[in-house]
């Protein structure tokens, strides 16, 4: 297997955006439609290549009658990007991409997956540079069934079974040589496909995350599948304790009381959370007469109710929070305490607000004898 120096890549991102999309019976082509966060399906799939520097270009595929449109959003990039003209059939259009295609190494997308995270890209380079083909999956929940030539139930199993999904990423030349080899009487429905018969067996990348390609009508119906929430959290300063906010420690001569690390501003996101899915607070499902969670990181418990809300079948959309305390100064730390809560969230930075004031001295929190959250959120379902 080739060596490569990770000084030293060359990989570019290829996103599919020619097709029509006809099955969501939309108007236009799919990836153009506009999602909740004001940005088309597009340029949210662009946006995990767009913040990974390991990635050095972006190419996007697109039809004759897009093409245009498709060319402004490449010119918001600032990422190095180029708009191809698509071909009729996917593999010809990815075929196209990788003619213009200045890298050793392509990640393949598909532009109808707006919910990418830059870290699962950042997995599948990883496996890729290790492995020299990676192709991101997700675990497969329900049980698949294999046909008879009669058309009756043959098998009926999940086990050790994936289900694909993109980037797929593979050494360019040996794409293209896979490409090449395909017969006219052979239908492929990925490029993962195609390398496996013609090349060898791609490395899966399993994640949790929501990967969702928008496909059917009701995948667009974005306003119909939001969920709101709030949350409060109040707790007392006390000598003797670090001050934790967003999983962040900030230098204070007191820290918050609690049964756990008292994280105030994670609690009133928790709760945020728990509201829009109606499953109650945090003091129901994390007891502080529970041993269990004595000292604990909210920041594990937060892990929790991301899983909570996944196992529902949502996303977060986006968060804002207001911090009340007079001290200490909390505006140095907010750009960290945010990197940490998208972290933890599994959502860019950009789709967390947080914000801080004092109460001019007024009150417990003006006398500096604790600190409180309001925290808002709203949910998308992915299902």
């Amino acid at each position: 297997m080739k060596k490569v120096n990770h000084e030293k890549l060359n990989i570019s991102a290829i996103i599919c955006a020619a097709g029509k999309g006809s099955r969501a019976l939309l108007e236009q082509n799919k990836v153009l439609a506009i999602m909740p966060n004001g940005k088309s399906v597009l340029q949210n799939a662009l946006f995990p290549f767009e913040k990974c520097e390991q990635v050095n270009e972006i190419i996007i595929t697109a039809s004759e009658s897009d093409f245009d449109e498709i060319t402004n959003i490449a010119k918001e990039l600032t990422t190095p990007s180029k708009v191809v003209l698509g071909g009729s059939t996917r593999t010809q259009s990815v075929i196209n991409a990788l003619n213009e295609c200045a890298g050793e190494w392509v990640l393949i997308h598909d532009g109808a997956r707006p919910f990418l995270t830059e870290s699962a890209v950042n997995e599948c380079i990883e496996a890729l540079l290790t492995h020299k083909s990676a192709v991101l999956c997700a675990p497969c929940t329900d049980t698949v069934i294999s046909l008879n030539q009669q058309g009756l139930i043959e098998d009926s199993s999940r086990k050790n079974k994936l289900l694909a999904q993109t980037p797929q990423c593979f050494f360019k030349e040996d794409i293209i040589f896979a490409l090449s080899q395909i017969k006219k009487s052979e239908e492929f429905t990925d490029e993962a496909g195609v390398y496996c018969k013609y090349i060898g067996k791609p490395y899966p990348v399993v994640t949790n995350q929501e990967n969702k390609k928008l496909t059917n009508p009701n995948d667009f119906n974005f306003n119909g599948n939001l969920r709101v929430g709030t949350g409060f959290d109040l707790h007392t300063l006390v000598e003797g304790r670090k001050l934790i906010l967003g999983g962040i420690e900030i230098p204070h001569s007191k820290g918050l009381l609690g049964h756990s690390d008292a994280d105030v501003l994670t609690h009133a996101i928790m709760d945020a959370i728990l509201s829009a899915l109606s499953l109650r607070d945090i003091g129901y499902h994390f007891s502080d007469k529970d041993e269990q969670f004595k000292n604990i990181s909210s920041m594990v418990l937060l892990q929790k109710v991301v899983e909570m809300m996944s196992e529902r079948g949502y996303r977060l959309n986006n968060l804002s929070a207001v911090i009340m305390a007079q001290k200490p100064k909390l505006s140095p730390h907010i750009e960290n305490i945010t990197l940490s809560l998208a972290t933890a969230l599994s959502v860019d930075k950009s789709a967390i607000g947080i914000t801080c004031t004092t109460t001019e001295k007024i009150g417990l929190i003006g006398r500096e004898e604790g600190i409180a959250v309001n925290a808002f959120c709203s949910l998308i379902a992915t299902k």
